[in-house]
């Protein structure tokens, strides 16, 4: 039972790239992850087998010019973690502490 951290450096410059980055993020969302920062996304995982089908999504859906980290980290990990927040600091749809969702908690 882990996460799947997705950090990414995409180029942005003109409306193609744009486009693409868009997404990118888009298919990321679709594919349960939720948004951490502006370019760091996760997403619960529940086995290795699990973690490879969406390494393998996110392999194929990365733009040309992209350039993606995946890692995985255990449960226990996350749940150590610690997130700081300015005071001024806009939340915005970002989440700041994501949970296991209650259908993956069933198989712990």
């Amino acid at each position: 039972m882990g996460w799947i951290l997705v950090m990414f450096d995409l180029p942005v410059l003109t409306d193609r790239e744009r486009k693409m980055a868009t997404a990118f993020r888009k298919d990321l969302l679709d594919s349960g992850y939720v948004m951490i920062q502006f370019s760091i996304y996760a997403r619960p995982c529940v086995s290795y087998e699990q973690m490879d089908t969406h390494i393998a999504r996110v392999q194929a859906v990365t733009p040309e010019a992209g350039n993606v980290r995946l890692m995985f980290i255990t449960d226990q990990q996350w749940g150590n973690s610690i997130t700081v927040i300015g005071p001024n600091y806009k939340q915005g749809s970002r989440a700041v502490d994501p949970a296991m969702p209650e259908q993956v908690e069933f198989w712990e």
